[in-house]
């Protein structure tokens, strides 16, 4: 179970969507070519050169775990903003010209949280951290600076199934050709295309568990409710799939005891 809904009990929730929920035709103009084969992506102009003192994406992915990483990234997803103890924090999908990195929890004020929109460079200060296979940055500080990138999604359809596909985490995705499977059965034993929750257990508005299958290889991908609401394009999307359906989405590369993508777009598949 996702550690998010450890908090939604005590947490005040004030939702921010991204805007690839609903439609990912209104995302910048910014772009990056396809990963390349050490799970970076290959730079839309020349690399991107990093302040003194800040890692490249190499660097960090190099690092290893509970050690302080300073990065310059760009947000590219907003989950939502709350209050713990009094002190604002949210979750943020990020990237650079060269990966992507999740940044967890970073304590930011209402305000400063509606100031960080999509595309907007940060230089983050924290440590890197894992949790059930995912790479994240915790315990963060944070500074807005100068410049602006919204990353186009990679196309990982040739990479899924692929052991490096761990190096693409965290980055904005694209899969096409999927193929809807049966995640269970409702109560008179007829196959169900989606979940409320990952067992099946919730109500509309919980995340959306959903399974897919490529070359073979069954995937479950979800729809994080903080992220994607059941107002949204996707959200709804999902729970109008049928078992056989041949889709496409996009998302971003989470990790959760193995790939569990987040995922922002649905759409049905022109192949």
């Amino acid at each position: 179970m996702k550690k998010y809904l450890a908090l939604v009990l005590a947490l005040v929730m004030t939702l921010s969507l991204f805007v690839a929920c609903t439609s990912s035709e209104e995302e910048g103009d910014d772009s990056t070519e396809a990963g390349t084969a050490d799970g970076t992506t290959a730079a839309a102009e020349t690399d991107e050169a990093k302040s003194d003192g800040v890692m490249t994406y190499a660097e960090y992915a190099a690092a290893s775990t509970e050690t302080e990483v300073v990065v310059e990234t760009y947000i590219q997803a907003k989950q939502a903003w709350y209050e713990s103890d009094g002190v604002g924090m949210a979750t943020f999908y990020t990237q650079d010209y060269d990966g992507a990195y999740f940044i967890y929890n970073m304590p930011c004020t209402e305000d400063e949280y509606e100031q960080l929109a999509i595309g907007t460079k940060i230089k983050v200060t924290g440590y890197k951290s894992e949790w059930s296979g995912e790479y994240e940055i915790t315990d963060a500080t944070f500074e807005i600076e100068d410049g602006t990138y919204v990353a186009e999604a990679t196309d990982l359809t040739s990479v899924f199934g692929d052991d490096n596909l761990v190096d693409y985490q965290n980055i904005f995705f694209s899969v096409t050709g999927l193929t809807v499977e049966a995640i269970g059965q409702d109560d008179d034993g007829n196959d169900v295309a989606f979940y409320y929750s990952y067992d099946g257990s919730g109500s509309e508005g919980d995340d959306l568990y959903f399974n897919v299958s490529l070359n073979g290889t069954t995937y479950t991908f979800t729809v994080e409710s903080y992220l994607c609401d059941s107002s949204t394009d996707v959200y709804n999307a999902v729970e109008a799939l049928n078992v056989g359906d041949v889709i496409d989405v996009e998302g971003f590369l989470y990790w959760y005891e193995g790939v569990n993508p987040h995922i922002t777009s649905v759409s049905t598949s022109e192949s």
